[in-house]
């Protein structure tokens, strides 16, 4: 189960007898832990880990997301929790280099196997349709674009409102919700590069002036862009 945002998860199960539920996890090896029963083989093993986006685009890019990928029955996704584990237990040379490339795959296969969740609205779902992942593809790489729903359905070789319909379908938002989100995540970054003044950011993800750009972005982001822009260097 992937879960790609911090939510409050509770386990449960109806064969659990209420006095284990009290009990305090106990460490018995270096970040292994039992809760229950210390003796007996385990009811239930679970890994447990967590991964960071290391970009400033993961505040639009995690809700874009489906709440939780289930997968269940995939034995390429069983290797990789297998070659997981050794690599984690033999400590070999450049051990931690490969577990994060392992960690990567394992992410991306997760998403590709959650067949449970592909029909939730996501950006992975857009980018796996053609036609819409050639509107995304011209729109992430030409944000200052004056885009319209016009032009990204020719893009995408659909007309205007089929384009409307399937891109809000599939990735949950309106093109032009989605294009505001965009420019503002790529706003944050130059913002906090400090390397740019506000007319230049401005340009480049698309206003005409700072001023119109520093009002889009208050309303986006609460703060003005230049007090945004000092309290996250």
């Amino acid at each position: 189960m992937l879960v790609p945002a911090p939510h409050d998860l509770i386990l449960e199960s109806v064969d659990t007898p209420p006095e284990e539920t009290t009990r305090e996890r106990v460490e018995i090896a270096e970040g292994c832990f039992r809760v229950g029963r210390e003796d007996g083989p385990a009811d239930l093993r679970m890994r447990i880990g967590h991964c960071c986006f290391g970009s400033p685009d993961a505040e639009l890019l995690v809700p874009l997301l489906p709440q939780v990928a289930l997968v269940r029955g995939e034995p390429r996704l069983a290797t990789l929790m297998q070659l997981v584990g050794e690599e984690t237990r033999a400590r070999r040379p450049a051990r931690e280099l490969v577990l994060e490339r392992l960690l990567e795959v394992l992410l991306i296969e997760a998403f590709r196997c959650g067949g449970e969740t592909a029909s939730a609205p996501s950006l992975g779902r857009a980018l796996a349709d053609d036609r819409l992942a050639s509107a995304l593809r011209a729109l992430h790489a030409r944000p200052e674009h004056p885009w319209t729903v016009h032009e990204l359905a020719s893009k995408a070789a659909l007309s205007r409102s089929a384009f409307f319909a399937r891109f809000s379908r599939a990735v949950g938002m309106p093109p032009m919700e989605y294009l505001v989100a965009w420019r503002m995540a790529l706003a944050k970054r130059l913002l906090r590069d400090q390397g740019f003044t506000l007319d230049q950011v401005a340009e480049r993800v698309g206003y005409s002036s700072a001023s119109t750009f520093s009002v889009a972005f208050a309303r986006y982001a609460g703060v003005p862009p230049a007090r945004y822009g000092r309290t996250n260097m």
